[in-house]
Parts: structure tokens; C-alpha cells; sequence
């Protein structure tokens, strides 16, 4: 478990700049630290609650409220197989069991080698997809269990590297940064700069404006309304 970085606590510095509440950057904090690690460690936990000027037990309970952060070492790729009704009727259970034979895990438990964690999960909102999972919150399907080896596949020889970042990035997209000073000008259009894993983490924090995407897969339809 670690602290954040020191360009990570300038991050974390410029973003709670942004808010006239300090505490309402505590989100996009804990995002930070589950990039950094992975997963929200205690180390960054209490971190962020230095920060902030909270309470550890305060940014605890914020963290362990929401779904989306991860209180256990965590695979690359996050696997949330749906077996919620729609999914269930078309196959959702059987796919489930399919991809725990084919990763050699349970639901709920991470491949040896640390880069696939199998998930069980309720409605992902794709059910005209059904039966569907989620990859690191990519939505792919619908699936059969054939379409579902060519993704585990393709995921672990980093053939979607530019649709799916590892787990704990939160952004993927080319950006324009926008200063946390007021009255400062934005910066120059860029892109998001890859890490020594081919992973991307956003230029800085604060707002960006999406200036283009490339989510294509053979398995993945575009989600509705983008």
C-alpha cells in the first residue's frame, strides 16, 4: 500500500482548488488513489482524509458506499458478468459460468496472475445487449461464449488497450485541460499520456472536453445515445 506520488498530490492539490467545499473533491480523490494503486488502499485513504482535513473513518465511509471502488486488490481487467432478469433469460447465468471455467475462478475471485477479477453483478443497463458484461465499465454485447473467449483473448494479449484502459483509469479520451486557475486560459488540445503499461492517465486534473474516441471492437456495440 502507498501514499500518493508527489505529481499525484499535485493532482489531488489542483483538484480540491476547484471546489469552494474541500470535501467535495473527496470522489475525485479516492479515483485518484484506485488509479494509482489499483484499488483504494488504506494508505491512501488516510491520505486523502490529510488532504481534505477529515477524518480516515470519514473518507472510509464515503469509499465503502459506492460499487465503483474497489477495497481489495483488484485484476487489470474487472469482469461484471449481469444476471439480472433480461440477461438471465438469454443466457446470463450460463455466460457466467462459462468465463469462471475459462479464467479458473468463482465470481467475486481474481485469476493467480492478477489480471482478471470475475464479478457477478445486477443490471448494467444494456438489456437490449442482453446477455452482457462489463470490462473496467465498457459495456460488450451480446455475448455467446465463443464472442466471450475471443474478449478474454483479446483483453489479455492487450489488443483493446486503446478501447479499454487497466482498471482504476478513469480517462481515455483526447483532451483539452482546462486550467484550475481562474481567469487561465485553457491549454493546448493533447492527448492523454501513456504510462510505461500502455495505460493512460488524464493530463491533469479538473474538467476536460472529449475531442474524439475510438471504442471499436468486433464485440462491442455503441451504447445508446453516444
Amino acid at each position: 500500500m502507498a501514499r500518493l506520488t508527489k505529481e499525484n498530490v499535485d493532482r489531488a492539490r489542483a483538484t480540491i482548488a476547484l471546489y469552494p467545499q474541500m470535501r467535495s473533491a473527496m470522489i475525485p480523490l479516492l479515483h485518484l488513489v484506485q488509479e494509482q494503486d489499483g484499488y483504494v488502499t488504506r494508505d491512501g485513504m488516510e491520505h486523502v482524509a490529510e488532504l481534505l482535513e477529515l477524518t480516515p473513518a470519514e473518507v472510509y465511509g464515503t469509499a465503502s458506499f459506492y460499487e465503483m471502488f474497489k477495497m481489495h486488490p483488484t485484476g487489470r481487467y474487472l469482469v461484471n458478468v449481469c444476471t439480472n432478469i433480461s440477461c438471465m433469460l438469454v443466457g446470463g447465468y450460463e455466460l457466467l459460468a462459462h468465463l469462471e471455467e475459462r479464467l479458473g475462478v468463482s465470481a467475486g475471485a481474481t485469476t493467480a496472475d492478477g489480471m482478471f477479477t470475475l464479478e457477478e453483478v445486477e443490471c448494467i443497463a444494456a438489456c437490449t445487449d442482453a446477455p452482457c458484461l462489463l470490462v473496467n465499465y465498457r459495456t460488450f454485447g451480446p455475448l455467446t461464449n465463443r464472442d466471450a473467449d475471443t474478449l478474454i483473448d483479446d483483453l489479455a494479449a492487450g489488443r483493446l488497450a486503446e478501447t479499454v484502459p487497466v482498471h482504476g483509469v478513469t480517462n481515455r479520451v483526447k483532451t483539452r485541460r482546462f486550467s484550475a486557475t481562474p481567469g487561465a486560459a485553457p491549454a493546448a488540445a493533447g492527448t492523454a499520456a501513456l504510462d510505461a503499461e500502455g495505460a493512460a492517465s488524464p493530463p491533469g486534473p479538473g474538467a476536460t472536453e472529449p475531442q474524439s474516441k475510438d471504442e471499436t471492437s468486433p464485440t462491442r456495440k455503441p451504447e445508446p445515445g453516444r
